[in-house]
């Protein structure tokens, strides 16, 4: 992972910007743009793990398939019984590729038919649930209102602090949330289903390897971030993934509540999860802030954050790398590398059948960093002319569909990329992330004991 200084550390930060546009004017080009050479191959169909990881079945076949399939379906609204029929033929509700190895159905006859959380309810869990699994693109990081009844209480959980979340810095979240559902079902639907349950917990086994080369360092990384978890060997370790306490106050309020283009309930307690353990346990659900000994500022995720609970929410080995260079004056002053490059590794991860979510930012006309955003890139398509169009979901865009952005106007926008280490290392030297990690935690001591 390519490091930058830390006094730029608070600009990393990717969570309240704007849509960007398709579209961008001169001035906005950063400065010392490389030059786009030739494009690297794209496959048509690309790679999918999740998909090959058990047979892909479309039929139920054993009496336990049949009458869990039948239950669901008893249950359901019109809809969610579309939605189901489509998961089925599509092979999504029979994959088991998830942590236990148990199925999309399994999970989700479990979420329809067991207790729930005190506030959820079974029906609306189950609609949210196979809507995000059968169109992933309705994964969104808008916060909804708090009801008017409950605004004196919700106040007071807050500390009177400001709970009316306009802007939320949940984009890191809502990004891994996505690329859950979209490539890994199964597992989607089993952390639907313990993180709505009264345990409100998922419990996920990891290699150790995928944090680090040596489990001492990955060890480090489990306690700096605090995330509970038990190993009982120096090659795997179980993960508890929770909310933080006030998350299922905001899911109830999406239970009985929702308007379009809000969070459901599911988002709220995925991306609650998902910030908390970026966060180290830090995470605030009402306020949308986080505390953490990695952040000094209380919004969002930083780059190192993300790429630790990205790597452990997939049991991957993610490595950030960071292409843009940035002065102690938050101002673009360059690239680590040359557009084709950044342009052939994004390629080469989504031919292994990986999504790449990137950190963007956007500048004024001096080249300063004014904001910055996580997006998801999922494919790629190049036309007659030879330029490349990256297709994307933004989960701050209002829209429950993909958006596309040219070659020109994306690359040189892309702050950093979370990509798999073996794309990471062929043509870039990295760090790994407890190394980052490390170095991070030792410049802000250092920072914290000179502003004293």
């Amino acid at each position: 992972m390519y490091s930058y200084s830390l006094n730029n550390f608070q600009y990393n930060n990717y969570n309240t910007a704007k849509p960007v546009r398709a579209t961008a004017t001169e001035n906005e080009m950063p400065v010392s743009k490389p030059s786009f050479t030739s494009n690297p191959v794209i496959k048509q169909v690309p790679y999918n793990a999740a998909f090959t990881a058990s047979a892909l079945r479309t039929q139920l076949v054993s009496d336990d398939e049949k009458n869990k399939y039948n239950t669901l379906i008893k249950i359901a609204d019109k809809e969610t019984r579309k939605n189901l029929n489509i998961l089925l033929k599509s092979g999504i509700l029979l994959n088991t590729d998830s942590n236990d190895k148990s199925a999309t159905l399994d999970n989700l006859y479990l979420l329809a038919t067991t207790q729930r959380a005190q506030g959820l309810d079974n029906a609306v869990l189950l609609h949210d649930t196979v809507q995000t699994l059968a169109q992933p693109h309705v994964v969104t990081q808008q916060f909804g209102n708090i009801p008017k009844q409950f605004m004196a209480k919700t106040v007071a959980l807050g500390n009177g602090e400001d709970v009316n979340v306009e802007h939320s810095g949940t984009c890191p979240a809502a990004s891994i949330e996505f690329n859950l559902a979209q490539k890994h079902p199964a597992e989607f639907a089993r952390f639907a289903n313990g993180l709505s349950s009264p345990e409100m917990s998922v419990k996920k086994t990891i290699k150790l390897s995928n944090l680090a080369d040596n489990t001492l360092d990955a060890i480090w990384l489990l306690n700096a971030f605090e995330i509970p978890y038990k190993a009982d060997n120096f090659n795997e370790a179980e993960l508890t993934f929770a909310p933080d306490k006030n998350a299922l106050v905001r899911a109830y309020f999406q239970t009985i509540d929702r308007d379009k283009q809000e969070r459901s309930s599911i988002d709220v307690l995925m991306q609650s999860t998902f910030m908390n353990v970026g966060s180290q346990q830090s995470y605030n659900t009402l306020t949308d802030k986080r505390a953490g000994k990695f952040n000094q500022n209380p919004k969002g995720l930083i780059e190192f954050e993300k790429t630790f609970t990205e790597s452990v929410v997939e049991d991957k080995n993610k490595i950030s790398v960071t292409y843009q260079k940035i002065d102690e004056n938050a101002k673009l002053v360059g690239y680590e590398t040359d557009f084709n490059t950044m342009k052939k590794q994004i390629v080469e991860a989504l031919n292994m059948g990986d999504n790449v979510i990137i950190g963007y930012t956007q500048t004024d006309n001096t080249n300063t960093i004014v904001n910055g955003h996580e997006i998801t890139i999922i494919g790629a398509k190049t036309d007659k002319q030879g330029k490349m169009t990256f297709i994307c979901h933004d989960t701050d865009d209002g829209q429950s569909k993909p958006v596309e952005y040219s070659e020109d106007f994306l690359l040189p926008k892309i702050h950093h990329a979370g990509l798999p280490q073996s794309v990471a290392e062929k043509e870039m030297n990295v760090k790994e992330n407890w190394v980052e990690g490390l170095e991070t935690y030792k410049e802000l001591k250092k920072q914290y004991r000179n502003a004293a």
